[in-house]
């Protein structure tokens, strides 16, 4: 089987690329999965049924364009699409159901599944205790035993307050671009101690029961049935 993870950027790809292999893993799925990092997230095109703008290269300005396109090369193919992105400020109940309708409406022939990390992916490397700790065993105990697991509360800030209690004023004043070095050094060094089932990020747990059952069973229930799924 063949899995392909569409992401916002390169941080968040090094952590779903090894939860969704420790997750299939983890059912005895042999699956070839290949990670797509984008620049950043971007927002749905006003008008979906065309080609994206020259230069287009977020996640989302480029979503319906490479359903259209994985639909018609994977059709029939045991394959899994995989979009995987922050929430940021929106809500996520909301933001699934838009993603989703996206991905059934352009590629109603295969199997599709949405990560939304609560607010953005350190939610996520939050969410293992035993990882971060392992990672960073000089961290700050109080400051995460304040944090409350997928709040919206500036994530990657409380991150950086936990694991570098002694110089994180002065990270976090840095400012983007260059504290993305900082998200992926943390999102590399975290990562590689997490295991699936510790976590108890809310939000991480739905994406993972939700690979687990297209892991297991990667055609679309439309075409299980002999019918076509709707396309508008």
């Amino acid at each position: 089987m063949r899995i392909e993870i569409l992401t916002e950027d390169k941080s968040g790809a090094v952590v779903v690329e090894r939860m969704t292999k420790a997750i299939c893993e983890g059912i005895g799925c042999d699956a070839d999965i290949k990670v797509r990092p984008h620049r950043g997230c971007g927002s749905l095109p006003k008008d979906p049924d065309v080609k994206p703008v020259p230069f287009a290269s977020s996640l989302l300005e480029l979503l319906p364009a490479k359903c259209r396109a994985y639909n018609k090369v994977f059709e029939g193919d045991k394959f899994v699409l995989v979009v995987v992105m922050d929430s940021d400020d929106k809500d996520p109940d909301e933001l699934r159901s838009e993603l989703y309708e996206c991905t059934h409406r352009y590629a109603p022939s295969i199997r599709s599944v949405i990560g939304l990390c609560t607010e953005e992916i350190e939610a996520w490397l939050l969410g293992d205790r035993k990882a971060v700790m392992r990672a960073y065993p000089d961290l700050d105990i109080p400051s995460y035993n304040t944090y409350i697991q997928d709040s919206v509360c500036g994530t990657w800030e409380k991150l950086c307050r936990v694991i570098c209690p002694d110089d994180y004023e002065e990270i976090i004043d840095i400012g983007y671009p260059a504290v993305g070095n900082y998200k992926a050094r943390w999102a590399e060094d975290i990562s590689q101690f997490m295991i699936p089932e510790d976590n108890i990020s809310p939000s991480f747990k739905l994406f993972m029961n939700a690979l687990q059952v297209a892991a297991d069973n990667p055609t679309p229930v439309s075409l299980r049935s002999g019918v076509r799924r709707r396309t508008f």
